[in-house]
């Protein structure tokens, strides 16, 4: 075993150095919306990943704190929407807790499986949730994509250093 000049003995990192270790990873924004019993739901996420091509599965972190998590862990379908860099406000709207996020100006419309899904995206899916693994204070939500469009044009918008950015040349 190699031991690290600095490092006493191993142990949990603390909830401060993980949050400033991935200020430092740029990642893609998306929103994430379902149906809820009070009508529809949404929440900024930076956790979206590809798992699988083969069958099309994706993946995405939801804390089990957030008002989104009742309704996100009970429902059948769920709406995947990539963000451009022209829309930072609507990333903000989503990602702010007590808002009415789907109230004017966001444009949306139901979608297959009644799944909100939003209007100016650079891409949108329709997914069946196949599985929600625990993980710490959050989970993980697995989803098998159902339908789309990624027919969006322009640039991702990323998010870094707790800002969100659009992508440099």
């Amino acid at each position: 075993m190699t031991v690290t000049p600095g490092l006493a003995s191993p142990g949990l990192a603390t909830a401060d150095l993980f949050r400033s270790a991935f200020r430092r990873h740029a990642a893609g924004v998306a929103v994430i919306t379902a149906r809820g019993d009070a009508g529809p739901v949404g929440f900024t996420a930076t956790s979206l990943a590809s798992v699988s091509a083969e069958p099309p599965l994706l993946s995405f972190g939801i804390g089990t704190g957030s008002s989104s998590w009742p309704a996100v862990s009970v429902a059948e379908y769920v709406g995947v929407h990539v963000l451009g860099e022209h829309q930072e406000g609507l990333a903000a709207t989503f990602a702010r807790s007590g808002a009415d996020r789907f109230a004017a100006p966001t444009a949306w419309r139901e979608g297959p499986g009644g799944v909100p899904v939003l209007d100016g995206v650079l891409a949108w899916l329709v997914c069946r949730v196949v599985g929600r693994v625990p993980a710490g204070d959050h989970r993980v939500v697995l989803a098998e994509v159902l339908s789309g469009d990624p027919a969006g044009e322009g640039r991702p918008l990323l998010y870094h250093q707790g800002r969100y950015h659009g992508l440099g040349d």
